[in-house]
């Protein structure tokens, strides 16, 4: 980003350099570590009034008033030797003043090595750069391999993701190294499958609980009373409720907090055929099985995949006893295509089981990023709560950002 970008001093006003990048099916807001006050509370302050959140519309914000286009990624230099930046991720609420820090978003990892090269945080190293990312909210190493030529990322391509229109270069993410990020072990309770009592549904149901890039919680669709199927805006109120009694019981279970984004609740069934909310039609045998990620605050069907999500659903149905496993009808080794509700997705991954621990190989998958638009941004400074802002933002003005 160039430091010498023009900016307007405005007296109730604060500029604060940005750049707004997709990765995958998700959009997010990039911005400098060193750009943010180093307060929390105060840092989140600013990203919520940036958003211009809480707001359903999102109108006096950057926010694109939707799960998937309401996300921020906080960059700066690494904090650890084994990799090159590191990588805050931050779900940016809608209806609520809060951003969750508690989970990864394996769409946006892939804009995160697009973002280092042409900032000049990664040296490239043609045609192919590695990006080694060290994300902080799972204390995990992946690696983004991002074809680049004459030192700059390549933005067009062949890679064709459902949910993206037309088609782009091809970005490759691998979550191998990140199992037991949130709870220390790839199968968090030592077992492949689990029976939970849910008290609010006054029953049990059988659940497989698997952490790599991010926890998840794998539930048959068809123990909720759904096909798994289903769109966005197709699950009732009840079925949220009773998705949001399950995670909060595993939760419990696995010692994570029970109003968190984790573990994510994702609901799989046996391949089927049916209509993509973007009105294609996903054939039985092109898939492996169906999956549907519901998450987010509050609770919703996303209307893609997460790809954390995707390298922990293939590395479960890998693993021989899992609920994912249980419902798949594999077609090929080493790859599992997932029917979601903008398509299919596929990955690749290798679990190798020794004495009875599974260690993972290859979790990896395809992406498609590239830089929106890069400039500044003008933050209220009414949102921020000037009395308990540090005298640095408030004495930001032309030419300066957003810093404490």
């Amino acid at each position: 980003m160039d430091d010498d970008l023009p900016t307007q001093a405005l007296p109730e006003h604060l500029p604060l350099r940005c750049v707004l990048m997709r990765g995958g099916t998700s959009k997010g807001v990039f911005l400098r570590a060193a750009d943010l006050p180093s307060d929390p509370r105060q840092r989140d302050r600013v990203i919520l009034a940036l958003f211009g959140s809480p707001d359903p519309r999102q109108i006096d914000g950057l926010g694109g008033a939707d799960i998937l286009t309401s996300k921020v990624a906080i960059i700066g230099p690494p904090s650890r030797p084994d990799a090159d930046v590191d990588y805050t991720f931050g779900q940016v609420s809608i209806t609520e003043p809060v951003v969750d820090y508690d989970m990864n978003c394996g769409n946006i990892s892939a804009a995160v090595g697009v973002y280092a090269i042409e900032e000049g945080l990664v040296r490239p190293t043609d045609p192919l750069t590695h990006v080694r990312v060290h994300n902080t909210n799972t204390r995990t190493v992946f690696t983004v391999s991002v074809p680049t030529l004459h030192g700059m990322p390549q933005v067009e391509g062949e890679c064709r993701i459902d949910g993206v229109p037309g088609t782009g270069a091809e970005i490759l993410l691998d979550y191998a190294g990140t199992a037991g990020a949130a709870t220390g072990a790839l199968l968090p309770t030592g077992r492949v499958r689990d029976s939970l009592t849910v008290p609010a549904l006054r029953r049990s149901l059988e659940v497989s609980l698997v952490d790599l890039a991010n926890l998840c919680l794998f539930v048959r669709a068809q123990d909720l009373g759904l096909a798994g199927t289903e769109g966005p805006g197709d699950l009732p109120a009840s079925a949220l409720d009773s998705i949001a009694a399950v995670k909060e019981a595993a939760a419990a279970v696995v010692g994570v907090r029970p109003d968190g984004l984790i573990p994510i609740p994702v609901l799989v069934a046996p391949p089927a055929t049916y209509t993509t909310f973007l009105g294609t039609t996903v054939d039985a045998a092109s898939v492996d099985l169906v999956a549907r990620v519901v998450g987010g605050r509050p609770l919703v069907l996303h209307k893609a995949y997460p790809g954390t999500a995707a390298a922990c659903t293939a590395t479960a149905a890998a693993i021989p006893g899992t609920i994912p496993a249980d419902v798949a009808r594999p077609r090929a080794p080493g790859r599992w295509v997932i029917g979601h509700p903008s398509g299919t997705m596929t990955v690749a991954s290798e679990v190798a089981e020794a004495g009875g621990t599974y260690r993972v190989a290859r979790a990896a998958y395809a992406r498609t990023a590239r830089r929106l638009l890069d400039g500044v941004a003008y933050v209220r400074v009414r949102a921020l709560e000037p009395d308990r802002v540090s005298a640095r933002l408030l004495g930001a003005r032309g030419g300066d950002t957003v810093n404490a």
